[in-house]
């Protein structure tokens, strides 16, 4: 309990996340034995990082850096503008389709947000939304990022739980589409009850294939990281390499618009996002190794299963429990803590991790909107 209130009281003072949970996980250890116990936090910080497919974040994270510096992102509007744009809330549709073809390069919300954020956002107010209704449309397409492969909270969920990575980017790709097709059916009721503006002309096929050529770049994407994992042909962690060999040769050779100091300024960024990450994931694992070693997922099992064994009752807690939590908890704070006190229990009920992980994660990229702390 200790531990708890320690965690949340750092919060409430505003002290980055990362560090809260490293302040409580120390706090969590000395309780348990003093020096003993405490001597262990140093260890358990670097094998909370040395997991060999984490290496495939930071280049995902780099190869959507550079896919969006060299004008990827405009290409993808474009195309899907010339697909939904003219339907009634055309700028809508087009946030969200994009939002599908953008999460194959980067698999983070935030960076889907920030991306759209700066570009369909204005354009939306510019052509008569209003401006809540703009980014509500963008919040809510950012989260097909991490559900969509490659997503980077599907590494940490596979790395973590023993998990194929390759299987969870595959199970992804349908509840992203999905996402994204119901959050379109609104966009189509909620355009006809607010006369949202429409585009005046449909664009001809001859022009959505000049835009779907200018675009192929970045679409092909996608389908070398899925093939080469699903094929066999590398592991996640090679096929994120690639993307940035991939991302580097169209920047350079192709659409010449890559410098190195360019270069040199992404993997600045990319750092930083990355020791981000991160550093909330190693001081987490601290707080995840003292919540197994006082058998917390046990307790958690005999107190859920004893209000009901129905699977969809437990579902249902699990998803409520995230989404509370994920309210004023980073996510992958939360993965790394929590997945191992849950995901066993789904297994007890019958589920197969791969669905346990893809249901924890949409309900941690459903946080991701949720205030005091939502990212996007």
């Amino acid at each position: 309990m200790i531990v708890a209130i320690i965690f949340v009281v750092l919060m409430v003072l505003g002290m980055p996340i990362g560090f809260a949970l490293g302040v409580a996980g120390v706090v969590g250890l000395f309780d348990m034995g003093g020096g003993m116990f405490l001597s262990q936090g140093p260890s358990k910080v670097f094998n909370g990082l040395n997991v060999f497919p984490f290496l495939a974040m930071p280049f995902f994270i780099l190869a959507g850096e550079i896919m969006n510096h060299i004008g990827i992102t405009s290409r993808l509007v474009k195309f899907a503008q010339a697909l939904v744009g003219h339907m009634r809330g055309g700028l809508a549709h087009t946030n969200m389709l994009a939002s599908v073809f953008f999460a194959g390069l980067t698999g983070a919300a935030t960076a889907d947000a920030a991306a759209f954020g700066k570009t369909l956002v204005p354009a939306m107010v510019e052509r008569g939304y209003r401006r809540d209704y703009a980014c509500a449309v963008t919040a809510a397409g950012s989260i097909i990022g991490p559900t969509i492969p490659p997503s980077g909270l599907m590494v940490v969920y596979g790395s973590l739980m023993g998990v194929s990575i390759g299987g969870l980017f595959a199970a992804g790709i349908l509840p992203g589409l999905m996402i994204c097709l119901i959050c379109m059916t609104v966009i189509a009721v909620t355009a006809r009850t607010k006369n949202l503006p429409k585009s005046e002309r449909r664009a001809s096929l001859l022009e959505v294939w000049k835009i779907f050529k200018s675009s192929i770049t970045a679409l092909i994407m996608p389908l070398i990281i899925l093939g080469g994992i699903l094929g066999g042909i590398v592991t996640p962690t090679e096929a994120a390499s690639v993307a940035v060999a991939y991302a580097l040769f169209i920047g350079v050779f192709v659409y010449r618009a890559l410098s190195f100091a360019d270069f040199f300024t992404m993997l600045v960024r990319t750092a930083r996002v990355t020791g981000v990450i991160f550093v909330i994931i190693a001081f987490a694992s601290i707080l995840g190794w003292w919540l197994s070693f006082n058998r917390i997922p046990q307790e958690v099992a005999t107190m859920v299963l004893g209000v009901s064994d129905n699977p969809y009752i437990v579902i249902f807690m699990i998803v409520g429990m995230l989404l509370m939590i994920g309210m004023v908890m980073d996510i992958n704070a939360i993965l790394i803590i929590l997945a191992p006190v849950l995901v066993p229990l789904t297994i007890q009920i019958g589920m197969d991790p791969i669905h346990a992980g893809i249901i924890f994660i949409l309900a941690l990229n459903i946080s991701l909107m949720t205030p005091p702390v939502g990212a996007c």
